[in-house]
């Protein structure tokens, strides 16, 4: 089992108590293996960030973002939790609360697309 830092921790729990709308929304569809039965976590430490919603065994993380995202720093994060080997789609806020079904599609369309990807060896590349 991987030691989250504690402020790392704290941060995830906070940002769980705090949920927006659309992030409590998405979750009550998520929760609980509902969604073609994979299991999903939601504020979960991935490297040096808190991703909004995770399933581990598919490695994709799901956020939902709202009018403060999008800008270089949100494409620095991608970029760090694609290198770790997941996944990520990006959903606005006002998507997840107006178009619910289409999102969970979308999402279930990406768990269902392909197996998910072997995971950064480190040092390099792997030999065969």
């Amino acid at each position: 089992m991987k030691l989250i830092p504690p402020l790392q921790k704290a941060s995830a729990a906070a940002l769980r108590v705090d949920a927006t709308e659309a992030e409590r929304r998405l979750w009550r569809h998520l929760r609980q293996r509902q969604l073609g039965g994979h299991k999903f976590s939601r504020q979960i430490a991935i490297g040096p960030f808190i991703a909004d919603l995770v399933c581990r065994s598919q490695m994709l993380v799901v956020e939902v973002d709202g009018g403060q995202h999008g800008g270089a720093d949100d494409i620095r994060r991608q970029g760090v939790i694609e290198a770790l080997g997941y996944r990520v789609l990006r959903f606005w806020n006002n998507d997840v609360l107006a178009n619910t079904d289409g999102v969970l599609l979308s999402i279930l369309a990406a768990l269902e697309k392909s197996p998910p990807p072997a995971p950064p060896v480190p040092g390099g590349e792997q030999k065969l």
